[in-house]
């Protein structure tokens, strides 16, 4: 399984790349993992809905191209569907099952993503209703995504 975890902004926090690289190598015995961090966009303050629009449009073409039209999508939103571990894990597991081995997991920044990034998306996941700084939420997809493979070969982990 290939999985591509694509994200606005770079990683900064000392604390949360360590985490990262951790849950990095422990994924290299489950699948063939890539993590692309595009540029966030510059955004002013107090902008405008136009503003705002222009930001994610922007920041949305850079996630795009790095999503190759055979990927299946998963881009993560605030309204999207929220399941268990085990429902992510059987979701995995389904996708790989038909054929579905290339897998796009999307972060989008600060303001969410683009409607085309959204269009483009096959399926909206959702970990709360709460909203996570994005660099937090690239360890906790992570750690989720590991999670679901001990899961789905049924390995150990701790609950």
């Amino acid at each position: 399984m290939k999985i591509k975890i694509v994200t606005v902004g770079k990683l900064k926090e000392k604390y949360l790349k360590q985490g990262i690289q951790e849950y990095c190598k422990r994924m290299q015995a489950y699948a063939n993992l890539e993590i692309i961090e595009v540029a966030d966009e510059k955004a002013p303050e107090n902008m405008s809905d136009a503003e705002a629009t222009e930001v994610k449009r922007k920041e949305g073409e850079r996630i795009l191209a790095h999503i190759p039209a055979d990927m299946y999508v998963i881009t993560l939103e605030i309204n999207g569907k929220m399941l268990t571990s085990e429902q992510f894990a059987a979701k995995l597991d389904e996708l790989t099952t038909y054929g579905k081995s290339k897998i796009a997991l999307v972060i989008g920044g600060s303001l969410g993503l683009s409607d085309a990034v959204l269009k483009r998306s096959d399926f909206a996941l959702s970990f709360s209703k709460m909203t996570f700084p994005h660099q937090l939420m690239r360890l906790i997809l992570l750690e989720q995504v590991y999670r679901a493979f001990r899961i789905v070969r049924g390995e150990p982990y701790h609950k």
